[in-house]
């Protein structure tokens, strides 16, 4: 474990981000960039509770060669270069930098390391190479007032590939293993381990979005929740891909996993490694698959499909993720053949579709079913092309879409990944309902499941009718939702708590991670009927489901029915997996009981196989 001593470094005020070095052996320490505010909008980061970036150097004053593995992106930039030039000096005979995946933010930093330091080498994998190259000189663009500034843009520096495991010797006696490590979000992952100490940088695998000083997790539990949204937003449509790679590690002689996000984990880190493989059964044993197909330029396109596929996801249906520009035409092919839907995304890259999307288009166009549905999804500049041939040749080929397209300008906002999440949930359920639909005909119409003795005797356990209101406060956005609750239970005295099952496939469960508020609104028996037909009504994606309602306020800020009998306030404290629910455990902050001489409305139903 490192020294327990922490050497603040550098904070900045005006963002309250900040850097604190970790001395991890003889020579090795970690630099650990810290943002108690979420980055950016992406889903992954939706918990609110901000993130950290860990990055690893290798140097010894009297070395002329530092070794860094995974630096940050250019979000840190403003912290984290002052830092590191107080640990080396930028006369070093060279600085070599290991580069766990690449995309624009990252590579925006790199070229500020080349414009301080002059001998750089960057190490990556052979599809990171490849990206490295076609993004160095590229320039993202902006929405602000259309106008994009040309930045001082050094020459590349010397790249070293790596295309298959490689160890390679440092100084004061260390060992690097380089493992590529492909997905379809980074297909130019490359994982790096310390033979000597076991210390494994495992980049964007098992990380987590917390801002903590702390350089490890207490314990398992400490971190769960985080570490699972972070799976279920990015890994599980890629996750025979993970599975892959998580076989591969568990042959090393491990004994930290740092990942580049979130604290450490030493002493648990079978059990994380257990547990990925076990979160992607529960999608890899699905009855309904998706292709994902897309390409993304700078990485919003990549944020939509992942929103995208952990809604579809949360109704069991498992989707698939392909990055086009590095999967071959056979698997694509088998891909889609073996596919129950479709889903395409791109963005467009002045004026056009990228190759690989068009490519991929004429595949699906050649070999996909017209009976199954197709979605399309993508992010553009000031000009749609891409998007639009894309819903021109699929229309005009005969597919049946299952949404509307989903077409965004620049950066998908808090308010707009929630409405493509809700989307990608409707869409699931559609296949659902469809497949349930085919067993019915197959099966002459009877539904069997529903007249099991268990199950009517299980339909007698009655529950208290609410309504669950919960709001999220955020700098540039109020996300809110609601549901009709009956699975609820009185948990505990001390504290007073109670237990709430949530589908999983349900608008509000991202509301509900933990130190997350929420309000029940406890129904009267005498007049239960409107509220219910209000919110049992189904909503399109993204609408406020509170809209146009009276509504009063908790002490923190969360919507109450004026016309519910009773309310309480309450902080989600523990999260556990039944099934296809979630059971949310909170605690009571405070309640009051609206209408004295009233009644509780409760739910009388005639089986348990569903509400």
């Amino acid at each position: 474990m490192p020294n327990p001593a922490i050497n603040q470094l550098l904070e900045e005020q005006t963002n309250s981000k900040s850097v604190i070095n970790f001395s991890i052996d003889d020579g090795f320490i970690s630099l650990r960039c810290l943002s108690p505010k979420k980055l950016r909008f992406e889903i992954e980061y939706s918990l609110g509770k901000g993130t950290t970036s860990n990055s690893f150097l290798f140097y010894k004053k009297q070395d002329l060669t530092a070794v860094l593995a995974n630096p940050p992106g250019s979000n840190f930039e403003e912290v984290f270069l002052p830092a590191l030039n107080k640990v080396i000096p930028k006369n070093l005979k060279e600085l070599i930098v290991i580069v766990g995946h690449i995309n624009p933010n990252r590579v925006n930093l790199l070229r500020k390391l080349s414009n301080q330091y002059n001998n750089i080498t960057i190490i990556c994998s052979n599809p990171g190479g490849k990206l490295l190259k076609e993004l160095w000189t590229q320039i993202k663009p902006t929405n602000a007032n259309n106008i994009t500034l040309k930045p001082d843009i050094p020459p590349i520096p010397k790249i070293n590939l790596i295309k298959q495991e490689t160890s390679i010797s440092i100084s004061n006696g260390y060992v690097i293993k380089l493992i590529p490590s492909p997905t379809a979000r980074w297909p130019g992952g490359l994982i790096t381990f310390e033979e000597k100490t076991g210390f494994l940088m495992s980049d964007k695998l098992f990380g987590a979005h917390i801002c903590s000083q702390e350089w490890e997790e207490k314990n398992r539990v400490s971190t769960e929740d985080e570490r699972r949204h972070y799976f279920d937003c990015l890994m599980t449509p890629m996750i025979s891909q993970v599975n892959r790679i998580v076989e591969k590690l568990e042959l090393l002689n491990i004994r930290t996993i740092a990942p580049s996000h979130g604290p450490t984990i030493e002493t648990s880190w079978r059990s994380l490694l257990n547990d990925y493989q076990r979160w992607g059964c529960q999608q890899s044993n699905a009855s309904i698959n998706i292709v994902m197909l897309f390409a993304s330029a700078y990485g919003n396109t990549a944020a939509i499909a992942d929103t995208l596929a952990k809604g579809i996801n949360s109704t069991g249906v498992h989707v698939r993720s392909l990055n086009c520009e590095f999967t071959s035409a056979n698997e694509l092919v088998a891909a889609i053949r073996e596919a129950d839907a479709y889903l395409i995304g791109s963005p467009t890259l002045g004026g056009h579709a990228p190759t690989p999307i068009v490519s991929a288009l004429g595949t699906l166009l050649s070999e996909g079913d017209r009976k199954k549905k197709v979605g399309i999804f993508g992010s553009y500049g000031w000009s749609g092309e891409a998007l639009d041939l894309l819903e021109s040749k699929l229309l005009d080929g005969g597919f049946e879409f299952g949404f509307n397209p989903i077409k965004i300008k620049f950066s998908p906002n808090a308010e707009i990944l929630k409405t493509i999440e809700e989307t990608g949930t409707k869409f699931g359920r559609k296949l659902i309902s469809e497949e349930r639909r085919q067993q019915r005909r197959l099966s002459g119409g009877i539904n069997i499941n529903k007249s099991d003795p268990s199950l009517l005797a299980l339909g007698k356990i009655v529950g208290s009718l609410s309504v669950l209101t919960a709001q999220k406060n955020e700098e540039e956005s109020n996300i809110n939702s609601a549901m009709v609750a009956s699975w609820i239970s009185q948990a505990s005295f001390s504290p007073p708590g109670i237990t709430i099952a949530v589908a999983k496939d349900r608008a509000v469960e991202s509301l509900l991670h933990n130190d997350d508020l929420f309000a029940l609104n406890i129904l009267n028996e005498d007049n239960h009927h409107k509220l219910l037909k209000q919110f049992l009504q189904p909503f399109p994606p993204g609408t406020n489901r509170l809209s146009g309602l009276n509504l009063l306020r908790s002490p923190r800020n969360q919507p109450i029915l004026p016309e519910a009998l009773a309310w309480i306030e309450c902080c989600v404290k523990q999260r556990m997996e039944c099934g296809d629910h979630w059971l949310i455990y909170a605690e009571v902050l405070h309640g009051k009981v609206l209408d004295q001489n009233g009644v509780t409305a409760v739910h009388h139903r005639r089986t348990g196989a569903n509400y």
